[in-house]
């Protein structure tokens, strides 16, 4: 796991030093932000019948923010986790929004060719995450597992990915509903919230929260 901790006037300063798909920043923001969800005019609206789910996306460094804009002009309902960092310089700082998880973004349609066809042929996508080229798809509570974190005030960092342990719900306050892995480090009780698909997690202190096992 990174080191540190966040609270709200903690800024992180890192240097981007190169751009790898696989690299693992640290998330950091008193200004948790991300992409709401567009209208999914036609993952609902035209194929009804047919249940849409959420599926990761694969895209090229840089390009998150200019493929969700392109989805969301075709209608499709996305989304961007987003986290705000302090980018300092010898004469500036500047808070920049980054993709919480970099290279990756999430859409929500139901899986037929012509949508399917829609999101590959976008600039700057790579292909759905998945075995083959259908993808895979992400249960419903992870995706609002990691909102609810980026929409509150907790403490969170990226972290190794995990998905092998006890698994808890967390009952009352702020993250309320929010599923994960309980972890324990040095004391503190951490509840690891993880992507399966893209292989990426987010731990979340809970050292004051209510748990009960799943």
């Amino acid at each position: 796991m990174h080191a540190g901790t966040f609270g709200p006037a903690f800024r992180y300063v890192r240097a981007r030093i190169n751009d790898q798909c696989d690299s693992e920043g640290v998330g950091v923001s008193s200004l948790n932000q991300f992409v709401q969800p567009s209208r999914a005019l036609l993952g609902d609206a035209c194929y009804p019948g047919v249940q849409p789910q959420w599926y990761a996306i694969h895209t090229r460094s840089q390009h998150e923010k200019s493929v969700i804009s392109h989805l969301e002009g075709q209608g499709i309902t996305t989304f961007l986790p987003l986290t705000s960092e302090v980018h300092r310089w010898s004469d500036r700082s500047k808070v920049v929004q980054l993709p919480l998880f970099s290279c990756y973004a999430f859409v929500h349609m139901p899986f037929i060719p012509k949508l399917w066809h829609k999101v590959t042929q976008t600039s700057g996508v790579l292909g759905f995450v998945g075995a083959g080229r259908e993808g895979v798809p992400i249960p419903e509570h992870q995706i609002a597992s990691i909102r609810q974190v980026l929409a509150g005030t907790a403490s969170y960092s990226l972290c190794p990915f995990l998905n092998v342990g006890q698994r808890v719900r967390i009952r009352g306050g702020a993250l309320e509903g929010v599923e994960g892995v309980l972890v324990e480090r040095k004391g503190d009780r951490t509840l690891v919230i993880s992507v399966e698909p893209i292989q990426r997690s987010v731990c979340v202190r809970i050292d004051e929260y209510k748990i009960e096992p799943l």
